[in-house]
């Protein structure tokens, strides 16, 4: 499996991943427009100015894609998706890996998820994150967030 740096030409198909990926944090949450699904290409093209964006392939199509982008001494971690019907095939922990090796300078690495979305934070837990703070956002929603050190 090949992992390396979108284009801007991938815009609209990685928009379109996410849109399908994040379509089940959507049920979970009985919420269909949290960011990831209302995004615009507009507003993704504004964040691949300022952030680092990696995919896979697979026959020609994007199948993964996660982005980061570096804050003082603290990488976040931003829209880790596979599509559905590639998904517990080790896609997502390379691509989560990957953008861990992309920002050598920091010392933690930060990504949040919603409460409910058990598969995601067991995921999370299991790529040694570690949570480290929860916020309640309403009565639906508590982002969940994590954070791993570098080992030195």
């Amino acid at each position: 499996m090949i992992i390396e740096e979108a284009s801007e030409s991938d815009l609209q198909e990685i928009l379109d991943l996410q849109k399908l990926a994040f379509r089940i944090q959507g049920e979970i949450y009985n919420d269909f427009t949290i960011p990831p699904l209302v995004q615009t290409l507009e507003e993704i093209k504004n964040d691949f100015l300022l952030q680092v964006f990696l995919k896979t392939e697979k026959n020609g199509k994007i199948i993964g894609s996660v982005r980061g982008f570096k804050v003082d001494d603290s990488c976040y971690i931003g829209r880790l998706i596979v599509h559905p019907d590639h998904q517990n095939q080790g896609i997502g922990s390379k691509l989560l890996s990957e953008i861990e090796k992309v920002f050598t300078t920091v010392s933690r690495f930060e990504l949040f998820t919603g409460h409910k979305s058990e598969k995601e934070i067991y995921f999370y837990q299991k790529q040694g994150y570690n949570i480290f703070k929860k916020e309640k956002v309403d009565e639906i929603l508590t982002m969940v967030y994590f954070e791993k050190k570098r080992e030195q």
